[in-house]
């Protein structure tokens, strides 16, 4: 450390920019199976919209209980070897949705030692759809709970990271810029993974996208150590990273509490009503970010025709993530709230989420404004998934508001459970929705069929910020640091 320089380095946002990318790569492995599953998969295993309901809903399930002890496990292995182990299993993870088909070919005709193209062959010789549908779900449920079980470390770590190198009035906005890597991550997806699924077929997409965690995995090992610990943070910018320990210390001074405990208990965090208020908030907003990144592809081809692989597709995803790169205005409204209008950070946070939560609103209009062109609801569904991931950055960063550094990812891990239950019954209930609403030509405020379905699933997102927000309203009034873990 160059403790003679008055000048501070900015190192901390290359650890922003590495959990940027982590964070692109955990997004583009998510999206590789919906980007294929019914212009590619559907021909081979005969899914119906209820099977990949199932496979994206247990996905959220697996996901949310993973959340739970991928938060114990980042705080009880600390945040370089912790984020180091959930890439490398979600990697594995991502990869193992290639030889699904290999493995179904197996177990239906016992031919394992084949290739992608053979086993596609065999299975077409397969009589029995039901059985194919059947055992392939069933694969595809195992490779989802393997990314599931990585991918729930990806926000606990890269929350502790931020916390480590951040100062609290910089968090929301650096976590806006890393959690951006969600929509890098779903802009990149239909540009890169529809054109490979369709020169080398689906399954190189997945080993394709799942490597690229790998490579991530060797720059993080060589760049990441603790502030005080990296030689490339000089004594300036510790200091500012620093800012905020002497008026921590007095807070928890002036409640008597002067412990200095490294480990806490699961059930302590769940006493507190910040806990709450922050899992109410994941609950009820989580699902629908997961139904607009799972269902999104499937609603232009369903609805409008439009497939994953055509031009109009592609364009459509893409300009629909490129919209919700405004999402980085999240970090910087209550940077304003705190610094021009001397807001304390929950305060200003809380503003901003309430404003955010408006815009949502707007998927009311996606289905009647539809008609018209399929860009409408392109664009609204951008503008509300903008507004998900400004909500999701200050929503984040309460957490490192009002808990101490050592009960960041397992509170983190609480409210990932929290928001992956939500999102399993969003994913599973629009599955069975779509395909009871097509069977039965449902009709629903003058929609029919798979449109009806849609317009009541957009309506639920519409409003649930709105709710969300009133919830941790009720719960925590006020800003109230925890000074007693």
């Amino acid at each position: 450390m160059n403790a003679a320089s008055s000048k501070p380095t900015n190192y901390r946002w290359w650890i922003c920019s590495l959990l940027f990318f982590a964070t692109t790569i955990n997004y583009l492995d998510r999206q590789v199976l919906s980007l294929t599953w019914k212009d590619f998969i559907v021909p081979e295993f005969h899914w119906t919209d209820n099977d990949y309901g199932t496979i994206t809903g247990l996905f959220s399930i697996f996901y949310a209980i993973s959340m739970l002890c991928a938060g114990r496990f980042v705080d009880w292995m600390d945040t370089k070897r912790g984020f180091m182990w959930a890439i490398g299993v979600w990697s594995i993870g991502a990869c193992l949705h290639a030889f699904c088909g290999i493995a179904t070919s197996g177990i239906l005709a016992g031919e394992w030692l084949v290739g992608f193209e053979h086993a596609r062959q065999i299975i077409g010789t397969v009589d029995n759809v039901a059985r194919i549908a059947s055992v392939s779900v069933s694969l595809f449920i195992f490779a989802r709970f393997v990314l599931a079980l990585g991918e729930a470390g990806n926000f606990p770590a890269a929350i502790k990271a931020t916390a480590e190198y951040f100062p609290k009035k910089d968090r929301a906005y650096s976590t806006s810029i890393f959690n951006a890597g969600a929509t890098v991550g779903a802009l990149a997806a239909p540009v890169v993974i529809p054109p490979i699924a369709k020169a080398w077929g689906w399954e190189a997409a997945f080993i394709i996208i799942g490597a690229l965690g790998f490579l991530w995995m060797g720059f993080w090992q060589f760049m990441y150590r603790k502030p005080d610990q990296n030689p490339h943070v000089n004594a300036a910018e510790l200091e500012y990273i620093q800012q905020d320990h002497a008026a921590d210390a007095a807070v928890q001074a002036a409640s008597g509490n002067t412990s200095h405990a490294t480990k806490m208990s699961f059930f302590a965090c769940l006493k507190y009503k910040q806990t709450w208020a922050f899992a109410a908030g994941k609950f009820m907003t989580d699902g629908v970010w997961w139904f607009y990144l799972f269902w999104t592809p499937a609603y232009l081809s369903s609805v409008y025709g439009i497939k994953s692989s055509d031009s109009a597709g592609k364009l459509g995803i893409f300009v629909l993530y490129a919209i919700t790169m405004l999402s980085i205005i999240g970090g910087w409204l209550p940077s304003y709230f705190v610094g021009k209008k001397g807001m304390e950070p929950y305060a200003g946070r809380m503003k901003a989420m309430l404003i955010f939560a408006f815009f949502p609103l707007l998927a009311l209009l996606a289905q009647p404004l539809g008609k018209y062109t399929f860009w409408m609801p392109v664009i609204i569904i951008g503008i509300a998934g903008a507004a998900h991931q400004a909500w999701s950055a200050n929503l984040f960063s309460t957490i490192g508001d009002m808990f101490p550094k050592k009960a960041i990812a397992t509170i983190t891990g609480i409210g990932g459970m929290a928001g992956g239950v939500g999102s399993f019954i969003i994913n599973k209930g629009a599955g069975k929705l779509f395909d009871f609403a097509a069977d039965t030509q449902m009709t629903f405020m003058g929609f029919h069929g798979k449109e009806a379905g849609y317009f009541i699933v957009f309506s639920i997102c519409a409003v649930a910020y709105l709710i969300g927000w009133a919830i941790m309203k009720s719960l925590v009034p006020k800003y109230r640091p925890i000074t007693d873990l």
